[in-house]
């Protein structure tokens, strides 16, 4: 399936559910603002206007998927998707401004101690409404997977979940105040209710703003990467692999790709031009190449490498040695890189030293180190 129809597809599947989720949340909010406004309860009114809120973030998931759906062009060469991280924090913004207004009007019915009292009409509207907000979760989570993953619809599955909670804790508020006489309970519960949603709020606006920030990738996809290139005919190695998100959909990487240096550098060309088709056919991958070329030959360098492999085994967790040259000048000098992770305590200057001290056990080298994060 090509790009575009791809695209075409996603925004398919997106524009459904959220238009199935903007009439039901629709539905549920009028019943629940009617149940609330007619009999002063105010967990119920707070519930109505989260699901208020709700048809809002689905119209925004609305116009994203629209959006994302559209092709490259001069101005967004690497295309639209990343519109959808876009909306939900928008979403975000959304659901935290209405909890900021529920609390306060929670706070208020606290302080003034009126005792709730409801018909049974109001409690078989939140009982459907909690019953239709479980199939909403999990007719949101059903979509998202169906479009590899989807975060305004992932979002609007946790949503839902909360949801269900929210209403239950309107009704435990509601049953409080009426029949165990206590007074401001439908308030507590409001309160709890708007506190769920900010906390929802947070936790939405979080992930998103991660992802357009250039939120690391799944170890996953990157092993999967790994796999894939290190199958490639004629590969030694791979190392320093990036990749990167344009979208749910929209992947780029780069990779620093060993091969024998002895090959003609017009088949190591080839032989990557092909390695990058076949990421692209297998992973939906863009990959770009670097080629680094290993002299199977020299014998000393190899056994320099071995020997410096084996010597660091450990010294810092997570050290990945890579692009060994052996330079041969007035002084013999060892050069190579070696990539840390990020949550290594150790600082550059300090890895590189012991790295120096370890090449310097061996013999009358020099040694060239470059340490990064990876």
């Amino acid at each position: 399936m090509s790009d575009l129809s791809e695209s075409a597809a996603r925004a398919k599947r997106g524009t459904l559910a959220s238009i199935a989720g903007m009439g039901l949340n629709l539905l549920l909010a009028g019943a629940k603002i009617a149940a609330g406004l007619l009999f002063g309860l105010v967990s119920v009114l707070a519930d109505g206007i989260n699901n208020l809120s709700d048809c809002g973030s689905s119209a925004v998931a609305l116009v994203s998927f629209r959006i994302a759906a559209k092709p490259a062009d001069k101005e967004h060469p690497f295309g639209h998707q990343r519109a959808e991280y876009v909306a939900s924090m928008i979403i975000g913004c959304i659901i935290l401004a209405l909890a900021v207004e529920l609390l306060r009007e929670s706070i208020d019915c606290i302080l003034e101690g009126s005792v709730a009292s409801a018909t049974p009409l109001v409690f078989v509207v939140l009982g459907v409404s909690v019953l239709v907000k479980g199939g909403m979760f999990f007719f949101y989570r059903a979509m998202s997977r169906s479009m590899g993953g989807s975060d305004p619809l992932l979002g609007a599955a946790k949503d839902s979940a909360c949801d269900c909670l929210a209403t239950l804790a309107a009704i435990a508020g509601t049953l409080v105040s009426m029949y165990a006489d206590v007074p401001s309970a439908d308030g507590w519960a409001g309160c709890f209710v708007a506190l769920f949603i900010m906390w929802q709020g947070v936790g939405v606006l979080r992930e998103a703003g991660s992802k357009l920030l250039g939120q690391a990738p799944d170890r996953s996809e990157l092993d999967a990467l790994r796999a894939c290139i290190l199958k490639g005919e004629g590969v030694l190695g791979v190392h320093d692999v990036r990749l990167f998100s344009y979208g749910p959909q929209h992947l780029f990487a780069t990779a620093h790709v060993e091969r024998d240096a002895g090959e003609p550098a017009m088949l190591s060309h080839e032989a990557l031009d092909r390695l990058e088709r076949e990421v692209r056919k297998e992973l939906g991958i863009d990959l770009t190449s670097h080629l680094d070329p290993v002299d199977l030959h020299d014998e000393e360098a190899l056994s320099l490498e071995r020997a410096v492999r084996e010597r660091t085994q450990g010294l810092y967790e997570g050290l990945d040695l890579h692009d060994f040259r052996l330079v041969r000048g007035a002084k013999k000098t060892l050069v190579f890189e070696a990539a840390v992770p990020f949550d290594c305590k150790a600082k550059e200057k300090e890895i590189a030293a012991a790295l120096k001290e370890k090449v310097k056990e061996l013999g009358d080298y020099e040694c060239s180190v470059w340490v990064e994060r990876e």
